[in-house]
Order: C-alpha cells, then structure tokens, then sequence
C-alpha cells in the first residue's frame, strides 16, 4: 500500500482511518495530492471523486445526512475551499458532522503573490464548531488539533475545519508509515438520566391549551406510544410539517392549510398557554407570525444543543431528546378536558372538503402536480425535496406516512439541494425521489457530473419558467424589473443535460401525459430518470393564493 511522503498527511490519514472517518469526498487539485494519494490508496477509505467543490460538500453532506457520522470533503488550497461555505452552512445550522480538509500553501507562501493562495485559516469562523489550523511540521499539537475537530464534530454535530499546509513536492509517495501519532483519550461521558421538574409537569396538566410545533426530524425521533398518548389528549393540538417524520391522523400536517383563513377570534381562540417545540427549521411563515403576535404564556424547546427563540418568547430549553422529554412529561398520564383539539378537529375535516373541491376543479398547475405526486408515490422511498416553492407546496398535500422526507432547511438555499439528494441515496438502499424546481436544478446542474449516481435515483423537475415563489409574495409587479431579476424568467428545459448525463428523460406538460408517463417514470430502474413538468408560468399564482381565499 502507497502512502504520501510527507508526514503530515500521513498523520492525517492515520487519525482519520483510528477515528472511523471513512466516507472521503475529494476533488481534484495539487496541492492536496498528498491526501488524496493517501486516502485513494487505503481500501478502508471510500472515495468519491466530485470536481465541482460547492457540489462535492453538498454530496458529503447527503451522506452524512443519512449515516449521521461525520464525511469528509478533501480540496486544494486556493479558492478551491471557498466553494464549501455553503455547505458549510448549511451543516452547521442542521448539526451535521462535516469534516472539511483543505490543502493550504505554507505559512510563508500566503500574500506574497504566490498564485492559489488566499488567508484559508479560520475562514469558516461564523459558522463551524472548531477550526484545526495545523504548522507543516508533524507535532503532538497537530495531532491533537486533529483529533479535536474529529471528536467534536461527532460531540457537537456540526462541522470542522482543517487546514493543512504541504510545501512540494507533493506526488512522493513511501511504502510505509514514517511517523507515530500521539493519541488522546476523551472522556466517555455518559448522558445525564434526565428529570423533569415536577413545577413543569403540573403546569402541563393544568393547562387547557398545549400547541406543539415539530420542525425538521430524522424519522422515528418518537415512538408511537407518545404520539397516541398526545393524539388522545383534548388539551393538545401537535402541527408537523413533512420534514419532521413524524404523523398521526390527528396531528395538523398542512399548517398553512389549516391556519391561513383564521380570523382575529380564531387566532386567539387558539393562543396556547403552553408551546412545545423540537426538530429543525419550520418552514410555514404563517405559524411564525401567529405565535409571534398570539404569544403562549411559556415556550419550552426541546433539543440536546440548542434552543432558538424563534418566536420570541422562550422561557426553557430542555437539552435532551424529545422522547425523553416526554417519557417524563407523560409519566402518569392524565387528560384535562378542554375544547382545543376538538375544534381544531372540526377546522381539520373542514378544510379537508374543501382542498378536495378545490384541487378537482382547477388546470393543470405547480398545485395539481403536486396534488398528483403527493398520492402516487410509492410507499418506503427515501424523498429529497429542494426549497422555495417545493418545500412549501409539499406542505399543502397528504404523502404516505412511510415515505421519510429530507431537505436543507439548515440555511434554506436553492443550492445544492440536488447535490445532498444524491449524496444521500448512495448510501441508501431504498429508492430516492427528488423534487425540484427548475432555478435551483439548474443552479445545482454539476451535480450530476459525478459517477456515483444509483439506477433507483429519481428527479421529478418542476419547470414553471422562473422562480415561481416571487409571484405570490406581496410586491410582486408585472415588469421587466420583476421578470428579469426577480424570476429570473427563462425557456430552458432539461433535455440535453439528462442526455449529457446518461439520465432517462420524460417531459410532460399536461395531465393525461403526466398520468400515462408516470407508471413508466417509476419503475424504470436501467437507469436514473428525470421527469420534466412543464406548469404554466403565469396561473401558478393564482392558483395557489385562490386556493387560500377558496378555504375561507
């Protein structure tokens, strides 16, 4: 086996093989062929070659995502690592262990003129857990910094910077290893056993109106015991959005849906005395306004590391997992009588009669696919949806409660979405199915210059000419000022880059199209497949803000 000549890499490599850091996204460049030589020869490692560095962090990001252990993306020095920050980003607010590791010049090499040569030292700074700034000479205190970052993006899941500089020549290469790591011992501490104050539990007994929001979840959080038990409770009402897995037939899963007609009597009506929250970003801006006007009287939010005050009236952070939390709230479990979720029944039947009449009758539109989608996907896939206007019309339909739903709320960016969806379905075994909209396919498009994508990798694009989302928030104005850049209007299609990319491609730009091409689009496996659906530019808008008077 080859191992790189310079030493400092060779710790690296060892720490990163001791540590079970196994998942090596790398892109091309020199000044990191030292790491690259190392991984690439290690048959422990596996390795993926990505060339385009914002698409090939995105990818590790998808497996990590998945796997929830840390990946590793490997780059040259240079601007190179810049091209990371995305997601970067997106890592650090969705508490996924990313493990960056950039290639730098020496320290005497930087602002002198040399090319490829930028400040890379603590350039993640607003947004990484821990920076490992290493010296080009193997030392205890590299190897320390290494292990450091490694054990903290597992500890505090998020991501890690090192940066490692390598004077040439770069390409030596050495039949065995030349240096001894110096090891630390962290220390294994096990979690507290968590107690809920009983001041707590008697506030939650005691109180008629308990809302619980449930962001962004990796599915099976909490088990369905739980559910069952807050489902019975009248004091309660539980509103879920399809990224937190979760689902019961009586939570609210369309919280635009159900919220979007209320009057002032209604709001106020359902003004919580107790606000529960955990999981990841919430994507509805109409709960977020509502509980920021319609204040509880206490917030408690349930996470392990954090707690933002999203709405502006936190009172307590719980730092464990929810089904702790709740195992202790429900102990002794008793139903105060209240009218809170019955209402909120009535509201939730209602609105049920009404979406069904309404989706009947309207054209073929960004709201009908979806409708369409929504009830032909096939059970236990693995869905991948992109953001804006996606995400949100997701919100609006019923799916399968076996299908487990990702997307990267962390940051909520159009980039890299199709970048995560396949980094994600390589170490899936189940089918993956990903929803876009044309702006952020396009935007993310080197993402399907890679040789990993699986047969079963599915994309359904949505093309409605533009970004489509602009029309329907308020200022929107039909000019050229808004067409071009704004929507960012266009007549692009999918074609010849599925072509490119050795997709199987469908287009489709009606109904009766959409159902025939559809049995066809889902159980082609030779393949990856694209399906392109074309939507009226101009109707989407109306379509979904009338959608929202209709349910008044």
């Amino acid at each position: 086996m080859k191992y790189p000549k310079i030493p400092l890499a060779q710790s690296l490599i060892a720490i990163c093989k001791a540590k079970g850091l196994k998942h090596i996204v790398i892109s091309p460049g020199s000044r990191n062929a030292p790491l690259t030589i190392g991984f690439a020869s290690n048959p422990f490692f596996t390795c993926y070659s990505i060339a385009d560095e914002r698409c090939a962090a995105f990818f590790a990001l998808g497996i990590a995502q998945q796997l929830e252990e840390p990946v590793a993306v490997v780059c040259t020095s240079g601007s190179a690592v810049l091209n990371y920050y995305p997601a970067v980003a997106e890592a650090f607010y969705s508490q996924i262990p990313l493990v960056i590791i950039s290639a730098d010049r020496p320290h005497d090499k930087i602002d002198i003129g040399d090319g490829q040569t930028i400040r890379q030292e603590n350039v993640f700074s607003n947004h990484i857990i821990t920076s490992a700034n290493l010296t080009e000479e193997v030392s205890t205190e590299n190897d320390l910094a290494i292990q450091n970052a490694l054990h903290l993006a597992v500890i505090e899941k998020g991501p890690v910077h090192i940066n490692i500089p390598f004077e040439e020549p770069l390409y030596e290469t050495v039949d065995a290893l030349t240096v001894e790591t110096k090891w630390i011992s962290f220390d294994s501490e096990n979690s507290p056993t968590f107690e809920l104050d009983s001041l707590f539990i008697n506030q939650w007994k005691t109180s008629k109106k308990k809302l619980i929001v449930i962001g962004e979840n990796k599915p099976d959080v909490i088990q369905n015991e739980i559910l069952e038990q807050l489902a019975a409770d009248s004091s309660v009402v539980v509103m879920t959005e399809k990224t937190s897995n979760l689902y019961h037939t009586k939570f609210v899963h369309n919280i635009d849906t159900i919220i979007t007609p209320f009057t002032d009597v209604d709001f106020a009506f359902f003004q919580p005395d107790i606000l529960i929250t955990f999981g990841g970003m919430v994507v509805s801006k109409r709960i977020k306004a509502f509980l920021r006007k319609y204040k509880p009287v206490a917030h408690w939010h349930i996470d392990e590391r954090r707690a933002y005050n999203t709405y502006g009236c936190l009172t307590e952070h719980f730092k464990t997992k929810p089904q702790h939390f709740f195992e202790e709230l429900l102990k002794n479990f008793t139903e105060i009588k209240s009218e809170y979720d019955l209402k909120m029944q009535e509201i939730i039947s209602l609105r049920k009669v009404r979406t069904a009449e309404y989706l009947k009758n309207i054209p073929f539109s960004d709201f009908k696919v979806f409708d369409f989608i929504s009830k032909n996907l096939p059970p236990n896939i693995q869905l991948q949806i992109s953001n804006s206007s996606a995400v949100r019309y997701l919100q609006l339909v019923n799916i399968e409660p076996s299908i487990a739903v990702f997307c990267n709320r962390g940051t909520s960016g159009i980039d890299g979405s199709t970048s995560t969806a396949i980094g994600a379905a390589i170490v899936q075994d189940k089918p993956t199915f990903f929803i876009t909209g044309d702006i952020s396919f396009f935007y993310d498009s080197n993402a399907l210059w890679n040789n990993y994508i699986p047969k079963n990798f599915k994309i359904i694009l949505i093309n409605n000419g533009g970004g489509g989302i602009f029309r329907i928030l308020p200022g929107h104005e039909e000019n050229n000022v808004f067409t071009t850049f704004f929507e960012t209007s266009h007549r692009l299609n999918a074609k010849y880059l599925a072509a490119m990319f050795h997709f199987n491609y469908h287009w489709v730009d009606n109904e009766a199209d959409l159902e025939e091409t559809w049995s066809l689009f889902i159980t082609s496996n030779e393949q990856p497949c694209l399906l392109e659906i074309n939507t009226p530019e101009k109707l989407n808008n109306k379509i979904l803000l009338d959608y929202f008077k209709n349910l008044k």
